[in-house]
């Protein structure tokens, strides 16, 4: 015999008229989720070693032995595309890593540099420029050690030029689909053409780092109004060869992407071939990988696939009107609220299946790629790049919360 509907007057309406195996599912999909969700929000679950990860890890482990999903309709919530093309740009820039690349841009910068306002200028154009092309926690991993060596040496502050690098390297993401995470997320599932959102995003992109400039020099006026005692020598030791070869596979991945192809198919392809070499074991590129991410992506995957397969998210908007948030300010002030409460890559996660509701749904998949990457540079937490500049800068020049708000 069907089970009566089940609804408690006067509750608050996240759950409609469902059977009793129906509402036990979504109830389940919620505690898991929202427990995921917390320990993301948090970095760390108090008392355990838990971080984001593995919180992601769990959750997903839970909602499939929970039955919220099924094993095969967890292995199809995983969007093989969007790792695919996360592991490629990892191994692309990996390789460049390996080869001295990143250290040699920077290195480039800092000799020509004279005074701190150059200095400044010159950071911020190569790590926004860097980042549009790479992967934007990359080149915050590469250039952070370089800007604390930089600084030491030249006897400045380090602070302004670290909050300089953690910014623009968000900003400049912003400008294309492989920039950072999140933007990929919305790659694979938008489908929108490289080149258009390319011409989409560039002038914002470029606005973006020029105001960054201008806020750090004001307020770090003081710091910038001293010049250098003596010019700083860094040195970037290079590999030619696997320079230039990474190089090649970059512009021309970069070429295929403009020609409309299908862009973690290159990327991975781009990837591969850099692996056929006899200069460098595919180890030590493996080892650039950052797998931890990969390992985030595809728990979240699950956990915001279960969620959305039991009726929870579409739930969650509707209690939130946004549905209703059609307007680009409405979906702006909503993401950029939620990717400074759980980060902008499992805020993006949320929106996905809402997006294409939209009335413009390409317009939508814009302002949302626009908003939670800019979001990231409101808190320290905002995003990963940011605390990988904070973490890679701890010991010798701590990066604080309240500094960088």
């Amino acid at each position: 015999m069907a089970r009566a509907p089940l609804r408690r007057a006067g509750a608050l309406d996240l759950v409609p008229q469902l059977d009793l195996r129906a509402e036990e599912r979504l109830l389940t999909a919620a505690v898991l989720f929202l427990a995921t969700y917390v320990v993301v929000a948090l970095g760390r679950l108090p008392g355990l070693r838990l971080d984001r990860t593995g919180a992601a890890v769990v959750g997903a482990a839970f909602m499939v032995a929970l039955r919220v999903v099924t094993p095969e309709q967890a292995y199809a919530l995983v969007d093989m595309g969007t790792l695919v093309l996360l592991f490629g740009m990892m191994v692309i820039v990996g390789h460049l890593k390996l080869a001295g690349f990143f250290r040699w841009a920077g290195v480039t910068v800092a000799k020509h540099a004279r005074t701190p306002h150059r200095l400044l200028a010159g950071l911020i154009t190569v790590a926004g420029v860097l980042s549009a092309l790479f992967v934007n926690d990359t080149v915050c991993l590469a250039l952070t050690p370089l800007v604390l060596e930089v600084t030491a040496a030249l006897g400045v502050r380090a602070t302004p030029f670290l909050l300089a690098l953690a910014t623009a390297s968000n900003i400049g993401s912003v400008a294309t689909l492989t920039g950072n995470p999140q933007n990929m997320l919305i790659g694979v599932a938008s489908h929108i053409p490289y080149a258009t959102f390319f011409r989409s995003l560039l002038p914002v992109a470029i606005v973006g780092l020029a105001l960054d400039f201008l806020v750090v020099a004001a307020v770090y006026r003081r710091d910038l109004a001293r010049p250098f005692p003596a010019p700083a020598h860094p040195r970037a030791k290079v590999h030619g060869f696997l320079m230039a070869k990474g190089l090649a596979a970059a512009v021309t991945m970069l070429g295929f992407f403009f020609a409309g192809a299908n862009i973690s198919v290159v990327a991975l392809t781009a990837g591969a071939a850099l692996l056929l070499t006899r200069r460098v074991k595919p180890e030590k590129v493996f080892l650039e990988v950052n797998w931890n991410l990969l390992t985030l992506f595809a728990g979240l995957f699950v956990v915001v696939g279960a969620a959305r397969e039991a009726g929870l998210t579409e739930r969650i908007f509707e209690v939130l009107h946004a549905r209703e948030a059609h307007s680009p300010g409405s979906l702006t002030a909503l993401s950029a609220v939620l990717s400074n409460l759980v980060s902008n890559v499992p805020a993006v996660m949320l929106f996905i299946p809402l997006v294409p509701q939209f009335p413009d749904p390409e317009r939508a998949w814009r302002v949302l790629a626009m908003s939670s990457t800019f979001a990231g540079n409101l808190t320290l937490v905002g995003s990963i790049a940011n605390l990988i500049v904070a973490e890679g800068a701890r010991r010798v020049s701590p990066l604080t919360f309240r500094e960088y708000l």
